[in-house]
């Protein structure tokens, strides 16, 4: 007798992931995501830090036990959404316990929770930190919907919306900053407040000896591991340099593609002030500290545009004495006209509006362009068929978001280029020019934001009032915690102590 066959057990199908379900990542990414799961056990990694870039180019995150990054990788890991509302102390500025929760959006209504979900073709293992893994992380809603807060996601987009009129972005970093030993990290339980009183710190070495060696020399202990590090972790370090002021120096990284830059640049600054207060050093990136003789540090963003049919350089010339092509100067022109409101992603803390104000400091004071001269705010470098050409904007400082920064140059550029704007002719003599200033003050910076036209269609409105808000909100407590209107020129207590050590 034969036994009745029993029906098939059946498979029972995997749940999908957040990932999956919401169509986050890419096939890429997808194999990516494989590899860094392999990278984990292989490695025996310990924890994994899942970091995203907050709305003033901060990294914030949790550290995962290695097993549980492993579990989350494609679901995503939860933070309050009260960290999109906080000005550069760390304090709230939006009324996040009533409706919408200060902002409009039931997503963020009673400090609810967003979740970061990991670029896996971020990911890297720390050099400095013992059995670590890194990824940096895209944010989103708990129900799939995008945060529109998201300043990584607003430099994709612009990115995007360049790749529709046929173009890739290529960016390169020239970073300037301040390096001093730290004498006391003024940590006593007698001195809290909030924000937190910087360290007491002595300087590496006593500036105005531009680019000497023996200086140099002196300092290459600490500079040597610093600059391991970054090479550790892949990222293209061209040069280091000494700098003209006390405790000076920059960085400088070949150019990449896109989104690349603005991971770069966060990685870069996060790691240098990590690894430096391992070794008894603070790095500073606010543009000029509170002590005497100190010079400004400045951000320049080199850019071009490059075809995505041929490959080629677009702002490359082929007429004798033009530098740039056509299309190169309708960029340019729009880079010019959207300065003032652009200034306050370039330049987003009341300090660094103490480059503006002085002629003949090697920094801009006007809306203007010039080949090859650093008194100009864009100044445009190449030759007739060199494919190198480029425009370097001078005009940032070391602490803004490079996602918004790079954003408002691609959003700028792309109007000059609709617009078919001139730039008018090269400024050779800057100081002699009448031209447009470039904003005095972090205020003047929002009130043009806020009539940017331009800004407001592709930023969109949310954004531009969400960030001018947050920008006045600091203003406003500026005022009334130092007790007076801000020097435009000199460097106040509240200043040192709001951004000197500003992670």
């Amino acid at each position: 007798m034969t036994s009745p066959k029993r029906p098939a057990a059946r498979t029972k199908k995997p749940e999908q992931t957040f990932v999956e379900r919401h169509g986050l990542w890419t096939a890429a990414q997808h194999r990516a995501a494989d590899e860094v799961e392999r990278a984990i056990k292989r490695h025996k990694l310990e924890v994994v830090r899942f970091s995203f870039c907050d709305q003033h180019g901060a990294l914030r995150g949790k550290t995962l036990i290695a097993s549980e990054a492993i579990k989350l990788l494609r679901r995503g890991v939860t933070m309050t959404t009260t960290l999109l509302c906080k000005d550069t102390s760390h304090k709230t500025v939006f009324p996040v316990f009533t409706e919408g929760g200060g902002l409009g959006l039931p997503e963020m209504q009673g400090a609810g929770d967003f979740l970061m979900v990991p670029d896996p073709e971020t990911f890297r293992i720390l050099p400095f930190a013992e059995a670590t893994g890194w990824l940096l992380c895209d944010i989103v809603f708990a129900n799939g919907k995008p945060v529109p807060f998201s300043t990584r996601q607003i430099a994709r987009d612009a990115l995007a919306r360049l790749g529709r009129q046929g173009f890739d972005a290529m960016f390169g970093l020239e970073v300037e900053f301040h390096l001093f030993k730290i004498d006391a990290p003024n940590l006593s339980v007698d001195s809290i407040v909030w924000p937190p009183t910087p360290p007491s710190v002595s300087l590496t070495t006593a500036g105005f000896q531009y680019l000497t060696e023996p200086r140099f020399d002196q300092v290459e202990p600490i500079i040597t591991i610093l600059r391991r590090t970054m090479q550790a972790l892949d990222l293209p370090v061209r040069s280091v340099e000494l700098e003209l002021g006390p405790s000076q120096y920059e960085f400088t990284f070949a150019p990449a593609e896109g989104l690349a830059t603005g991971d770069m640049m966060v990685l870069f600054r996060s790691v240098m002030k990590q690894v430096a207060r391992r070794h008894g050093y603070l790095a500073s990136f606010m543009c000029r500290p509170r002590f005497e003789g100190m010079f400004a540090c400045g951000w320049h963003l080199h850019q071009s545009l490059i075809d995505r049919k041929t490959k080629a350089n677009a702002f490359v010339s082929d007429t004798p004495g033009e530098v740039l092509s056509p299309l190169g100067c309708h960029y340019l022109a729009g880079l010019l006209a959207h300065a003032q409101a652009g200034a306050a992603f370039a330049t987003p803390t009341l300090n660094g509006y103490k480059r503006y104000q002085r002629a003949y400091a090697m920094s801009p004071i006007q809306a203007i362009w010039a080949r090859d001269n650093r008194g100009v705010m864009l100044r445009v470098m190449g030759e007739p068929g060199d494919s190198s050409t480029h425009i370097e904007n001078r005009i940032g400082e070391p602490l803004a978001n490079p996602y918004l920064y790079m954003a408002s140059q691609i959003h700028a550029g792309l109007d000059g280029i609709a617009r078919k704007l001139d730039p008018g002719p090269s400024a050779d003599t800057p100081y002699d020019v009448a031209a447009e200033a470039l904003p005095h003050s972090l205020a003047e910076a929002c009130v043009a934001l806020r009539a940017d036209g331009c800004f407001r269609e592709t930023f969109g409105t949310g954004f531009i009032d969400y960030f001018a808000d947050l920008k006045e909100a600091e203003i406003a407590r500026a005022k009334a915690e130092s007790g007076a209107e801000l020097d435009p020129v000199n460097v106040s207590d509240w200043e040192h102590g709001e951004y000197f050590d500003m992670e």
